[in-house]
């Protein structure tokens, strides 16, 4: 069994630092945590700026003080992208932080409700992926999930972006074969109830293989579990699917799919497993005042 984990899709702003400590514990070495939507709708540029800089910055540190190598896409979702006069602002800033350090890519970016808007925004933010050189992180839509999701595959090649730099997230039974045959990544959000449930995952690869899939929880202030992705790999050996195929799903292909940004390498976390408590960020810990840990005792 691997004990080793890349949570390609996590929203940790939302989550706590017992999550933090779970996860590590669970094996969990490595996360991407793409920009979204915060629940409410944000009404300036400069919120979007501050939290932009709260995923290069703080969040990259909170998690490093716990044993975890944190990386982020930048990108103006699609849900916010139907107010235009705050959408042209945001694509003024987001070209200050898609090459930051830590930054793996374009994200989470498509479609919502499949608005004209939502396509420009989109649109716009493949071309600057395309200057970049940066790979691509789709949110397919919820609701009309098959067209939404062939038509963001549509999209993506009329800007003569190659397949193989766009993962294609939150998808389903329906829409994963389409997803392959053409040459994308095929990205699955293990939720608790809804969406895709760890025991569908099991039988989607054992249907499909382990070839361009990647398990993630998408955890965010809903609903969700922050141990989506060990929890189904452990899933995954009770129902007899291979090891190999349990760290390419898990692990492997997150890492070289978001590795062509030239920002993630698994010598981020494998030549380095030290955690001192006693940094600080801009003055501040995580420990609220309380006793610093080290690499052997921070984990419960």
């Amino acid at each position: 069994m691997i004990n080793m984990f890349i949570d390609p899709h996590i929203h940790m702003t939302s989550r706590t630092t017992d999550d933090y400590q779970a996860m590590r514990e669970a094996g969990i070495v490595a996360i991407i945590e793409p920009a979204f939507w915060l629940g409410q709708p944000r009404t300036t540029a400069g919120s979007f700026q501050d939290y932009y800089s709260s995923l290069v910055g703080w969040e990259r540190f909170r998690a490093s003080q716990f044993g975890i190598k944190h990386y982020c896409t930048i990108g103006l979702n699609s849900k916010e992208a139907n107010n235009e006069a705050l959408a042209e602002a945001v694509m003024e800033i987001l070209p200050l932080f898609a090459c930051k350090e830590g930054v793996v890519g374009i994200g989470e970016i498509g479609f919502d409700d499949q608005t004209d808007l939502e396509e420009k925004y989109f649109r716009q933010q493949l071309e600057l992926a395309k200057e970049l050189n940066l790979p691509v992180q789709i949110h397919t839509p919820h609701r009309d999930k098959k067209r939404g999701t062939a038509r963001s595959m549509d999209v993506i090649l009329e800007h003569g972006i190659d397949p193989g730099l766009v993962i294609i997230d939150h998808n389903n039974e329906e829409t994963v074969r389409e997803v392959l045959d053409r040459g994308f990544w095929c990205a699955f959000t293990i939720y608790p109830y809804t969406k895709m449930g760890n025991k569908r995952m099991v039988s989607v690869v054992q249907r499909f293989g382990s070839e361009r899939i990647i398990v993630d929880s998408s955890a965010d202030w809903g609903i969700s579990d922050p141990l989506a992705v060990p929890k189904t790999a452990g899933l995954m050996a009770k129902s007899g699917i291979r090891e190999e195929d349990i760290r390419l799903t898990c692990y492997q292909n997150a890492l070289t799919a978001y590795g062509q940004s030239g920002q993630m390498n698994e010598s981020d976390w494998s030549d380095d497993e030290s955690v001192d408590q006693r940094q600080l960020f801009e003055g501040n810990s995580v420990l609220r005042g309380q006793r610093p840990g080290t690499t052997t005792n921070i984990i419960r």
